[in-house]
């Protein structure tokens, strides 16, 4: 069976993955990643495409339509799926990803570290400060992976975002910070390829000259996906739906998808 790594990248859009993710392009260079651009759900808001991406089904139908609603996923996610195949899970996250399948709404007292085998996320270490440093962050996830040896492991970090809404995605902080969030993933992938895991790196939204997200331009919808790993092959597509991630990790696991994950397989894994 694979285990499955998936990184995301709060806010981090396709140019600046691009151009600015040098080992993470260099993993390209030399065969073994696969680059993508993903087109995100709308609208390009963070808890809506937690849920999309997560679940593999569309704000329109999994209810979560703005950044303001706070409660229980209502949908079969990563998580559950899973947990149900008896498989353990794992996350370092944002707190609205406990919000969103384990605990809602988040105590920040009691549920910032989570362990318990009836929960969705059976292992989580979450946090609620959007100024948390990355270095921390990442880990958090490795010692989650050491320590309880997840199937799935969620890693999502936040740094990228909150620059870019301080300074805008043209700003030098902005690029700056996607360059130390490369540089801190430069510490762990090549561990984790040498160990087996199948490793997914992407965002779920970009950001925008003015600060922000939410619209439907290409900075704020498009966003950069890598994958790596010996289930990951070089696909002749160069742009994926968002929708696409949810069903194909789970097939990596070994596990169904879902009802409601689409039934289009990625033709970048073998």
């Amino acid at each position: 069976m694979n285990k499955v790594i998936l990184v995301l990248l709060d806010g981090l859009n396709y140019e600046t993955g691009r151009s600015r993710m040098g080992f993470m392009n260099h993993l390209v260079e030399m065969k073994k990643a696969q680059f993508y651009k993903v087109i995100s759900a709308l609208p390009s808001l963070s808890r809506p495409l937690y849920e999309t991406i997560l679940t593999g089904t569309n704000p329109i139908d999994h209810g979560i339509t703005n950044n303001g609603i706070n409660r229980r996923s209502k949908e079969e996610s990563i998580f559950s799926i899973a947990h149900k195949a008896e498989l353990k899970t794992g996350a370092a996250a944002y707190h609205w990803v406990s919000e969103l399948y384990n605990k809602s709404p988040f105590n920040y007292m009691e549920d910032r570290i989570q362990n318990d085998d009836a929960m969705n996320i059976q292992n989580g270490i979450f946090y609620f400060d959007d100024a948390y440093p990355d270095s921390h962050l990442f880990l958090d996830g490795e010692y989650i992976r050491k320590t309880y040896d997840p199937d799935f492991l969620f890693i999502h970090s936040m740094n990228i975002d909150l620059v870019g809404h301080l300074y805008s995605s043209e700003s030098k902080e902005y690029k700056k910070k996607a360059l130390e969030v490369d540089s801190i993933l430069s510490n762990y992938v090549l561990t984790w390829m040498k160990q087996g895991y199948q490793i997914i790196v992407t965002a779920d939204h970009g950001m925008n000259s003015d600060f922000n997200h939410g619209g439907i331009e290409d900075d704020e919808r498009h966003v950069p996906m890598w994958t790596i790993g010996e289930q990951f092959v070089s696909a002749d597509c160069y742009e994926i739906s968002q929708l696409l991630i949810s069903p194909t990790i789970c097939r990596i696991l070994g596990v169904a998808p879902s009802k409601k994950m689409i039934k289009e397989k990625f033709i970048g894994i073998k």
